[in-house]
């Protein structure tokens, strides 16, 4: 009962304003419950607006993503150990599509497909950008074409599979054939770019390695002074095929970073085999219908929808890059298996590297003639074209004499000079590992080798001498080599004081010049 002198109004006045400051608003946590877990996948009741590729946490912790979406559950990847994992186990929503968080202080480190260190410096400090692992690629109208080298200081590539900013060329070939040494290679090259101002961040993939390859290729780039601008992604073969599985992605979303900032990145993914093998592990244990060779049907999607995010943007949109080098693992040089042939109809040009080649002392391995480049001449410099004008079709002729020249014992001067060219072509392009050389001592290598000065020389000693030719020709008062590297054009001129300068080097010796 109110008395007589208090108002109705008043008290709904008091009560508005005491209710005022609190907050009505539910606060509600979507939860679901583990119904069965095994071999890295997960069960899921509960979840009933969970979306794909959500990241979910378990109470102890360990992350996992959704990848099935199913009338009564949700199948899930875990990102951790499986043993942790029980049934009844709590598992919340993160309403958070699965990202990684990108910054500058990632640069010289290692770390996990979700951005977690692992090579025990501390956390990543400054500032971060989270980007999602899986993103819709540009479209065709947002890019420009790729006519920017970048060169991997391998005389081999360089002049006859040039890969430009922006590009994605495999490197294919059976195990043990080098194709981590040319990814590598080519991150070490980039360090001239880094300290002209003109940076290609790295970025290296390593899915499904041993730890201790890992940690020597990592010791490798530290070595050359290459960690300044590398960013290391490793989900080793002791981690969950999930991992393994959104290694790339993540390597991407990084590349993505530095693309939409308009400066260029290249990014190494070693190697895709490895993926699509975590991948069909993954796909059987949700029960997704197995395809060809037990891979789930959209293998391919799986490889296309990663490597189209591979491009060179417009101008005005920045001018950044993303060039992809995927790599993949054939079995006796069978090229023409289910994931071999995915990735090269998805990509702009192959890389092969042959076992027979690499046996033979021939490393790089490349075999010429199964490799190509779609871009082509417009990923080199001039000079470079102009240097290396005939090499391929010198070389195609060279492998055919070579096979002739086997079961006839007379034969003609043409054909004993095509020979001599050809093992003198073959000598020079011979590379050891991690020592890639600069756009103009490939260019001034291979004009000496265009005018047939080299085919003199005894094989053993070719290489050694070319190279102490470099080193002098580098100091030339001319300074040809400068301007060839400044201006990426050769003129007649500099082909003749390159000439000259190898007549005098070489002694004297009556070399005729054509």
């Amino acid at each position: 009962m109110l008395s007589g002198n208090i108002k109705v109004s008043e008290v709904s006045d008091i009560l508005r304003k005491q209710l005022e400051g609190i907050d009505t608003r539910v606060q509600l946590d979507e939860i679901g419950t583990v119904l069965q877990v095994s071999d890295g996948v997960a069960r899921i009741y509960g979840l009933r607006n969970a979306e794909a590729n959500e990241l979910l946490e378990f109470d102890n912790g360990i992350k996992a993503i959704v990848m099935n979406l199913e009338e009564d559950n949700v199948g899930a990847v875990l990102l951790g150990p499986t043993d942790k994992i029980k049934e009844g186990f709590v598992v919340k929503r993160t309403k958070r599509i699965a990202s990684i968080m990108v910054g500058e202080g990632m640069l010289g480190r290692v770390i996990d497909p979700l951005g977690a260190p692992l090579d025990g410096k501390g956390l990543i400090g400054g500032e971060l950008c989270e980007m999602p692992l899986e993103r819709k690629a540009p479209g065709v109208i947002f890019r420009q074409p790729v006519n920017q080298p970048l060169q991997t200081g391998l005389k081999a590539v360089d002049a006859m599979i040039p890969i430009g900013r922006g590009q994605r060329e495999l490197i294919i070939g059976d195990r043990q054939t080098g194709k981590t040494a040319i990814a590598i290679d080519t991150i070490i090259n980039q360090r001239a770019n880094y300290e002209a101002g003109d940076p290609v961040y790295c970025i290296y993939v390593a899915i499904g390695q041993e730890g201790s390859t890992v940690a020597s290729i990592v010791n490798t780039l530290r070595e050359y002074g290459a960690m300044d601008y590398t960013i290391v992604v490793a989900a080793t073969a002791g981690d969950p095929a999930a991992l393994q599985y959104y290694a790339p992605f993540a390597g991407a979303a990084i590349g993505e970073y530095f693309r939409d900032t308009g400066r260029h990145a290249l990014v190494v993914y070693d190697d895709l085999s490895k993926q699509a093998e975590a991948y069909r592990s993954i796909s059987l244990l949700l029960r997704r219908s197995p395809g060809r060779e037990a891979y789930p049907g959209d293998v391919f999607y799986l490889h296309s929808r990663l490597l189209e995010r591979s491009c060179r943007m417009r101008d005005d949109l920045g001018g950044g890059s993303i060039t992809a080098l995927p790599i993949v693992e054939t079995q006796a040089g069978d090229v023409s298996a289910y994931i071999p042939t995915n990735v090269i109809s998805i990509t702009d040009g192959q890389i092969f590297l042959e076992t027979a080649l690499f046996n033979a002392g021939n490393r790089p391995a490349v075999n010429v003639g199964l490799s190509v480049s779609r871009v082509g001449g417009a990923a080199q410099t001039k000079a470079m074209k102009k240097a290396n004008a005939n090499l391929r079709i010198e070389l195609a002729q060279y492998k055919d004499m070579e096979s002739f020249s086997q079961f006839s014992s007379d034969l003609d001067a043409e054909t004993r000079r095509q020979l001599e060219h050809g093992k003198a072509l073959m000598e020079l392009l011979k590379q050891p590992l991690y020592q890639p050389k600069s756009d103009a001592e490939q260019v001034v290598l291979l004009t000496l080798a265009a005018h047939g000065v080299l085919d003199e020389i005894k094989t053993g000693e070719l290489r050694q001498k070319t190279s102490a030719f470099v080193r002098q020709f580098r100091t030339d008062p001319s300074g040809v080599m400068d301007e060839i590297q400044a201006s990426g054009k050769l003129s007649p001129e500099q082909v003749q004081t390159i000439l000259n300068a190898w007549n005098a080097f070489a002694g004297g010796d009556a070399h005729a010049i054509h």
